[in-house]
């Protein structure tokens, strides 16, 4: 009897110890396991720069309202310290101290501020960061250099980063879910011209060019921008005029579509004319963060409003 017991024991030993051991084999050959971030580890910035990480940062200032936004929809909003006057979104972002402007934040209240980590994106002064450098204070720069898989990058190095890969992993996942859906619901429509609105008036008429984010996405979304024939930002008003886009895109901030609908010159063009003028949250698109894909659909809507009906 007693060797009964013993050899049904070893039996069901043996039996717990291969699922044990296929389960924890199976865990570390899952493609789809998001690992924790295995410090110290070292990444390279949008400078070409090596950092280093000792550890995750626990004082954070964002010197980009893209990157601000990441943070919180990371869930990491206790790391950030430090914030520009830009940074806007969400609306609990406005109780962290502001550090200034972009281009040039107040160095200090940086310093002030003991940041373990600054975190710079696009419109950051390459002088600011060597004087940040200078100062002992690590600096960032992560572009997503005007690109979807940019976007990516910096939400997947931020991730690493904070130690919130699995977080960073299924944000990225579900935009580009939301890419794929709206590409393939655009796919077979045709495409009409577009003009997107970021100036006009008396100090001059401002689009985005041939080689900027938001040109590419008009492209993205089944559109022509009318503006591709020029680089930059600054266009004319004759350039408008001659090409005669079907739609107009303009922010929904500060009663601009009134505005260019009395704008001098703007009459007689084909969208003011036929009501084809659309308002749309600029931030979703000029922000090139975790909204950016919620931003790609809002513009694909205005573009082709039959395709989502």
């Amino acid at each position: 009897m007693f060797r009964k017991l013993l050899s049904l024991f070893m039996v069901m030993s043996l039996m717990l110890f291969v699922v044990v051991g296929c389960t924890s084999q199976e865990k570390d050959e899952d493609p789809d396991v998001v690992e924790g971030t295995d410090f110290p580890f070292s990444i390279k910035d949008s400078y070409g720069q090596e950092l280093t990480f000792e550890s995750k940062p626990e004082r954070v200032i964002s010197v980009a309202p893209s990157i601000t936004e990441t943070i919180f929809a990371l869930g990491q909003q206790e790391v950030l310290v430090g914030r520009t006057d830009f940074c806007d979104y969400p609306a609990d972002v406005s109780a962290i101290d502001s550090v200034g402007t972009l281009r040039e934040p107040n160095i200090e209240k940086i310093i002030e501020l003991e940041p373990d980590l600054v975190v710079a994106s696009t419109h950051f002064s390459e002088d600011v960061y060597d004087k940040l450098e200078s100062l002992g204070i690590k600096v960032i720069l992560l572009n997503p250099q005007n690109s979807f898989e940019g976007v990516y990058e910096v939400i997947s190095k931020l991730g690493q980063i904070l130690d919130v890969n699995e977080q960073a992993t299924n944000m990225i996942n579900e935009m580009k879910d939301l890419v794929n859906s709206v590409e393939e619901k655009i796919k077979d429509q045709e495409k009409p011209t577009v003009y997107y609105v970021v100036g006009y008036g008396e100090y001059g008429d401002y689009t985005a060019g041939g080689g900027t984010f938001i040109s590419e996405m008009i492209a993205m979304a089944s559109g022509i921008n009318i503006a591709d024939d020029m680089e930059g930002w600054s266009y004319s008003l004759e350039k408008l005029v001659e090409h005669d886009p079907q739609i107009m895109i303009v922010s929904k901030y500060n009663n601009v579509i009134d505005g260019i609908k009395e704008a001098n010159g703007y009459q007689d063009l084909t969208a003011i004319i036929e009501g084809n003028v659309f308002e749309i949250d600029n931030n979703l698109l000029d922000r090139q963060g975790p909204r950016l894909a919620k931003g790609f659909e809002e513009l694909a809507k205005i573009i082709h409003p039959d395709a989502f009906k």
